[in-house]
């Protein structure tokens, strides 16, 4: 366990962001290798199908998320406030309530599987093999509920170096899977699914293993197993909100991916590609605003509220440094990541595509840096409404900026979409800040 309330703030930030880091570069790596083995083994037209069924499942693994980083903020303001009682009955009533909500979404997404295809306007060449691998991807949404939530528990007292862990593990697993099942056995994109959906499920059974045998003091005790309502209500203010800020820009994927759609399949397995190096810059981007959120919360529910400011400095630096890294990475080797996702026939147009997107974001990585470092310390401070706010501008305004632009300037104008909707959204969060300090100075001075 960390307590964050003592302390360097660089110092604990560090300590709980950078294994997240490393753990969300480690399933990043899975995700990029398994493109990079779908699109090498397969072909582009599956390269193109998982791409187009990738907003679909970001937008239930993100409402997920969204639910149980909710919950986490709550279960890191019990251990500041050493209320193991409460911490334990948060995690159990999220645990539980989450297996319900995560049954109903697999059973209703393999069964309106179809209709959301058609939706996206999949072309009628890869519906099929679209529709297969996104059904057996849904089975996997009570694995992913139960990951998070376990998780979320572990992070809310600063342990985030165990989950690290199962990641890697579980990454690892798939990749081989993958290597084997498909690379050398030949099997088609179906088992691309199943051996995430497996992968998954590995994940969550880890999970629960070390907290039974590691944390005992963190699991609910026989009486504390039932759904406590007075904090189930407590979970979704905070965690319907972080869901549905979380589900916006999945469902602002959807819709940008519906364009896409519309400028062909070597622009479709181009895409797929790049989204891979977006995941690499924005969600380790994510991870320090993770860690910005459990050291505001411990320390909001410790009532130290001169460490507020200090972590959040500290982690818009952190943010800072991350993208003169991944912005240097991109901007030198652009060109080859790309081609490592596609071969064959049409690879040529499909790497220069990649890379002209690729080339604008090197530059605009830097905004979601700072957008994720406010949506941390509002998130930290209970501030829901602000991170929701501020998430449906961006989306909203990223897909009408898609709508004009990629028609006229193809994949080079979804780069300049992206940032036109972060720039926005810096515009709404930034004076907010300052004018929520300037109102505590003004009553420290009264």
């Amino acid at each position: 366990m960390n307590d964050m309330t003592r302390g360097s703030a660089y110092r604990h930030l560090w300590q709980y962001a950078l294994p997240l880091m490393l753990g969300n570069w480690f399933q990043l790596a899975y995700n990029a290798a398994d493109s990079i083995i779908v699109g090498q083994f397969i072909g582009k037209d599956a390269l193109a199908a998982e791409g187009a069924a990738a907003p679909v499942m970001n937008l239930v693994i993100l409402a997920i998320s969204g639910v149980t980083i909710g919950a986490g903020v709550l279960m890191s303001e019990f251990f500041g406030a050493r209320d193991g009682e409460q911490l334990r009955r948060e995690l159990a009533t999220t645990l539980l309530a989450g297996a319900c909500f995560s049954l109903a979404v697999a059973v209703l997404g393999i069964l309106f599987t179809p209709q959301i295809l058609r939706w996206q306007a999949v072309p009628d060449d890869i519906f099929a093999i679209t529709m297969v691998y996104l059904r057996i991807t849904f089975v996997g949404a009570p694995f992913t509920c139960f990951y998070n939530a376990l998780a979320a528990g572990l992070k809310s007292v600063g342990d985030a170096k165990t989950p690290l862990r199962f990641l890697i593990f579980s990454s690892v697993l798939n990749v081989m899977l993958d290597l084997v099942l498909i690379g050398a056995l030949d099997f088609g994109i179906a088992c691309s699914a199943a051996t995430t959906v497996f992968a998954q499920g590995v994940s969550a059974l880890l999970a629960a293993v070390y907290l039974v045998r590691r944390l005992p003091e963190l699991c609910p005790r026989r009486e504390e197993w039932r759904i406590d309502r007075p904090l189930l209500g407590r979970t979704m203010r905070y965690g319907s909100v972080t869901a549905l800020q979380q589900a916006c820009q999945p469902i602002g994927k959807v819709l940008i991916q519906g364009q896409v759609n519309l400028l062909g399949v070597d622009v479709m397995a181009a895409y797929n590609a790049v989204t891979r190096m977006d995941d690499f810059a924005c969600i380790p981007e994510q991870s320090v605003a993770q860690g910005i959120t459990t050291f505001i919360a411990q320390n909001r529910g410790a009532r130290r509220y001169a460490r507020i400011r200090a972590g959040f400095r500290a982690g818009l630096l952190m943010e800072f440094g991350y993208w003169i890294l991944i912005g240097s990475i991109t901007a030198l080797f652009r060109t080859p990541i790309v081609s490592l996702f596609v071969s064959g026939e049409g690879a040529e147009q499909v790497t220069a595509l990649g890379s002209q997107y690729l080339a604008a974001m090197t530059v605009f990585y830097i905004l979601p840096a700072f957008t994720n470092g406010f949506q941390g310390y509002y998130r930290g401070m209970g501030r829901m409404g602000i991170t929701l706010a501020g998430t449906l501008i961006q989306t909203s305004l990223r897909v009408v900026f898609t709508v004009l632009l990629a028609p006229r300037m193809g994949i080079y104008g979804i780069a300049f979409a992206c940032a036109g909707g972060w720039i926005v959204m810096l515009l709404f969060e930034i004076p907010l800040y300052f004018l929520r300090m300037r109102g505590r100075e003004g009553e420290a001075a009264a």
